[in-house]
């Protein structure tokens, strides 16, 4: 049986205490990130209430068009086509915001999350 705990704390402790075991295992219905731990063998799922994009600083500016495509959408490409590129950045619990940022994309994107799930086995 799978214990649920509804608070970004669980994955705020496991990133900080195992920040390169935390990895995005897939995207669900468009707007839940599914991250897993290797250590700690928790699945954390971030439901996105909204995504907006910030390109890296160090990316020259002239080296990407922008672009008019929703932050969810471009997330949601990003995490099917190179999922293993994308890591967890920053969060703030107090602030609801996880932030992600694709190697590949160079892009990052911040997460204003509506809903945080530890799922413990």
């Amino acid at each position: 049986m799978t214990h649920i705990i509804r608070s970004g704390a669980f994955l705020q402790q496991c990133w900080s205490v195992h920040p390169l075991c935390v990895t995005v295992a897939r995207m669900e219905e468009g707007r839940t990130v599914v991250l897993s731990c290797r250590s700690c063998r928790s699945s954390h799922y971030v439901t996105a209430e909204s995504v907006e994009i910030r390109e890296s600083s160090a990316q020259a500016a002239g080296d990407r068009a922008p672009t008019e495509t929703p932050g969810a959408l471009l997330l949601a490409t990003c995490a099917t086509v190179h999922r293993a590129s994308i890591a967890l950045r920053e969060m703030d619990v107090f602030q609801d915001v996880v932030v992600f940022r694709c190697a590949d994309c160079r892009r990052h994107y911040v997460v204003r999350v509506s809903i945080f799930e530890t799922h413990q086995k």
